[in-house]
């Protein structure tokens, strides 16, 4: 029987960081009130505030005193549309599944590499989806281990409040390993590399790109989840919600998405 652990991590700090100033003018918004015309309402004047969780490379993550990312530039095509500057908020990932940074008017929404679940739905409504996704092993480069069978009395290390923690909890008692929680990716990583935890399991983009950061570890198997990303937004806000699914259909028909995609992962999406 396959047991569970948690491991503790030291709380983060709320990081705020600027997008680049937007110039073009486009539907207006308006802060604590609805608009008659877009009916867009924005928790802060001549911005539009994103909750993410850092740090979650390549979609987001700290670099200088700016945050950057995939998710940061898809919404920065958002925050041109309305005219204003996009901001980041850096919060735990749990507090942004469960809706808590919409009730206290934290954000306007969430770009957080998130994947889209019915569970989530519950307690956020979701954009259209933007980046498809599967969940991937991480390990050492010389570690026997390149499937879940070969944890059988291992330690799997998984990050808290993720589809990955999903799915290790799920095959753990018919593999044997332990699963290992940890707060965020940059300690779940770390722990492969020092040999805390013999795996880890996590979305497929973030630990490809790191395994190219350190070649001391490697990606040895993909497990087909079918997972999509999506932008999380308030329950009933579905003026924004619109307004952020035609920026991302404009995108992929102008060329821009895959610009984007292409910038962050050496790639041009592949073509359903």
């Amino acid at each position: 029987m396959a047991r569970r652990t948690r491991h503790a991590a030291l709380a983060l700090f709320p990081v705020l960081a600027l997008a680049a100033t937007m110039t073009a003018c486009a539907t207006k918004v308006n802060t604590g009130s609805q608009d008659s015309g877009s009916g867009i309402t924005l928790v802060q004047s001549g911005k539009l505030v994103t909750c993410t969780h850092l740090s979650y490379k390549p979609f987001q993550f700290s670099e200088g005193d700016k945050t950057v990312g995939f998710d940061v530039d898809l919404v920065d095509l958002v925050a041109k549309e309305l005219n204003v500057t996009q901001e980041i908020f850096d919060t735990p990932f749990e507090n942004i599944t469960s809706g808590t940074v919409f009730a206290t008017s934290e954000c306007d929404l969430a770009a957080a590499g998130m994947t889209i679940t019915e569970e989530r739905k519950k307690a956020i409504d979701f954009s259209d989806p933007y980046f498809d996704a599967s969940q991937a092993l991480l390990v050492k480069k010389d570690s026997p281990v390149k499937d879940l069978p070969d944890l059988k009395g291992k330690r799997l290390g998984v990050q808290q409040d993720t589809t990955g923690e999903e799915y290790a909890n799920k095959n753990a008692e018919a593999h044997g390993y332990t699963v290992v929680e940890f707060e965020d990716l940059p300690l779940l990583e770390t722990a492969v590399r020092t040999g805390a935890v013999d795996a880890a399991i996590n979305d497929n983009g973030v630990l490809y790109d790191y395994a190219k950061e350190f070649p001391d570890t490697a990606v040895t198997r993909e497990f087909e989840t079918g997972e999509s990303y999506g932008i999380g937004l308030k329950k009933g806000n579905t003026a924004l919600q619109a307004k952020v699914n035609e920026v991302i259909k404009k995108a992929k028909e102008s060329g821009e998405y895959d610009r984007i995609y292409e910038k962050w992962f050496g790639k041009k999406p592949e073509k359903k």
